[in-house]
């Protein structure tokens, strides 16, 4: 890269994220018990999919590791010791997309949640996962995708802040870069009547500012400085279009920029990529999702308003809807 990403969050033309991949898998007819073993299985596959999203316009593209920890595997039924090779593989397979097209892209390196709640959530082991456990799996990955090298660490689809402080904590000795995006819902104080995203761990915007400064997870020491990219993913209400897909992002951003202007901290860039509305079966009982392309990239000048830099979508959405965000994206940016 010429430039690495660190000086590129200094340039103000957005950077477009790529889209959905286990939903590409899906639509390739691969369907396995954890994605990441598709790096395996499927390279070709994998190859394909970051080349499609690649060609369709995207500047960044993250790894195929959401699933990847040894917590992920074990679940899926799967030998925990073969996630450092996984993700070793995912991180290849990124990179041999980016030689084929020639292009100047960065690599995103996928952390998510652990499957479950984290001891300092549940409040005991009963029905949380360790936090020592959930530490030491978050270790593998994150190191592993930094020696591997990947050009930033995305934090992604996180329900618990406090897991996102002890993932950023285990981060932040990579030195790279480092993007933390939660996974909120809508919530309405019940006093107030204000509108509030929140977690399914009950975390706003609000509390992952606090939790990362506070430092419990961290000896002490704040981690706000660590953190590079603040920002929202995924995300879909059942009852609720105006809460689901794009007006999610744009909602989400808005009250991300909004604690982040409350709690006096600057230097930050937003992220925000959605999921393609709800899913729903087709009369093939195929999964779909309710917003097109061009529904969703209508949204894209309103969301980039916001203050959202890096863009780009979750579940459902394809090569062709990052293809019509990178025209919108476009049009904005030379308006």
């Amino acid at each position: 890269m010429e430039v690495s990403f660190q000086e590129r969050l200094k340039s103000n033309k957005p950077i477009l994220y790529d889209g959905g991949f286990g939903s590409q898998l899906f639509a390739r007819s691969i369907e396995l018990t954890n994605s990441a073993l598709a790096n395996e299985l499927h390279p070709t596959a994998v190859i394909d999919i970051h080349s499609d999203y690649i060609n369709a316009g995207a500047e960044a593209i993250g790894t195929n590791t959401f699933v990847a920890s040894p917590l992920h595997l074990q679940m899926a039924g799967q030998n925990t010791s073969d996630a450092q090779r996984l993700v070793r593989l995912a991180v290849q397979h990124a990179k041999n997309a980016v030689e084929q097209n020639d292009k100047d892209i960065y690599i995103a390196g996928s952390v998510g949640p652990s499957p479950g709640a984290i001891e300092a959530d549940s409040g005991d082991t009963t029905f949380g996962i360790p936090n020592t456990d959930a530490r030491e799996a978050h270790k593998l990955v994150i190191h592993t995708l930094a020696e591997a090298g990947v050009d930033f660490l995305c934090l992604e689809t996180m329900f618990s802040a406090k897991e996102a402080a002890i993932a950023v904590d285990v981060a932040r000795e990579t030195n790279l870069p480092i993007a933390v995006n939660l996974t909120y819902k809508w919530t309405k104080e019940r006093r107030s009547g204000n509108i509030v995203y929140r977690t399914d761990w009950g975390n706003s915007p609000t509390d992952l500012l606090d939790i990362l400064t506070q430092g419990e997870f961290s000896g002490g020491d704040s981690l706000l400085d660590a953190v590079s990219i603040i920002g929202v993913n995924c995300g879909a209400e059942s009852r609720r279009d105006e809460h689901t897909g794009m007006p999610y992002a744009i909602t989400g951003t808005e009250q991300v920029q909004a604690s982040l202007i409350d709690k006096g901290v600057q230097g930050k860039r937003m992220m925000a990529y959605p999921n393609a509305g709800m899913p729903k079966l087709d009369e093939n009982l195929q999964t779909i999702y309710t917003q097109t392309p061009e529904q969703m990239a209508s949204h894209i000048p309103a969301l980039l308003e916001t203050g959202a830099y890096l863009v780009g979508g979750c579940c459902g959405t394809t090569p062709k809807h990052i293809k019509a965000f990178h025209e919108a994206i476009s049009s904005y940016s030379s308006a």
